[in-house]
């Protein structure tokens, strides 16, 4: 199924959507619309898990700068509002969300890749937030989202630098969860989200509802709702197989149903 520049498959209990709009992959109104229909396809199918990746040499380059000729404080502020609508539409997904960082990843994409539940990344890749080469500051959830992985200052300095940083730097600061090989890197990605994906959908679910309370109120909001999440958990038919396939086959031995 294509969405403009954008290409979704599945891969059993996976959707893997893939960017190709050679030869930098660059933001415009095509990549922005055919995303965000991809999303809400995504959303209204509910697969088990989502794969963002991309095709070509770099990830993306960044934004087509025709973009923002005669913007107005208007359109833009409406240019990052649709921004927003569309990162916040992939944060609240019910399942886990990968993005696989292949190459460059710069300005859009990266802001997209912080959205994501994982984010992993080969070990060639570079990331940057560089929207200060054009006097603007990353206005997709980059700073505050950078923030929440690595922390104020490291934030700062790596948006108003506007430097590149290599896959292996933001491992360290905590942004980039994994780094694999380069000659490995495609289908060790997809391994562990074909891994999520099939696991146990409705927990993943709640998991990433315990931690969005957490990062916004702090522990104590978490903990007010987890146990009506937690809860409702041993409802499901994935919770039940799983107790009973543990008790008579051992760890490991459940299969999961997203149910």
């Amino acid at each position: 199924m294509n969405f403009g520049p954008w290409t979704l498959e599945q891969d059993g209990p996976l959707a893997v959507l893939t960017i190709s709009k050679p030869p930098l992959n660059l933001f415009d109104r095509e990549v922005d619309e055919g995303l965000h229909a991809a999303i809400q396809h995504v959303g209204t199918e509910c697969p088990r898990g989502l794969l963002l990746r991309a095709d070509g040499r770099v990830w993306t380059g960044g934004v087509d700068v025709n973009v923002f000729k005669g913007l107005d404080p208007d359109g833009g502020g409406e240019l990052w509002r649709r921004g927003f609508e569309l990162v916040q539409r992939i944060e609240d997904l019910p399942f886990p969300v990968i993005f696989a960082a292949h190459a460059l990843c710069l300005t859009w994409g990266l802001e997209i890749a912080l959205a994501c539940d994982l984010l992993v990344a080969a070990e060639g890749a570079q990331f940057g937030l560089v929207e200060v080469r054009v006097g603007l500051t990353p206005s997709m959830g980059g700073p505050q989202r950078m923030a929440e992985r690595a922390g104020p200052a490291r934030a700062r300095e790596f948006v108003m630098t506007g430097d590149l940083y290599p896959a292996s730097t933001l491992r360290d600061w905590g942004v980039v969860n994994m780094v694999w090989p380069d000659a490995e890197f495609e289908e060790r990605s997809r391994e562990l989200a074909r891994r999520l994906a099939n696991g146990p959908t409705v927990a993943h679910a709640a998991t990433k509802r315990i931690i969005q309370a957490q990062k916004e109120g702090g522990a104590r909001a978490a903990d007010a709702i987890v146990p009506e999440l937690s809860g409702a958990l041993f409802a499901t038919e994935d919770l039940k197989n799983a107790v009973d396939s543990f008790l008579t086959e051992g760890p490991g031995k459940a299969t999961y149903v997203g149910r």
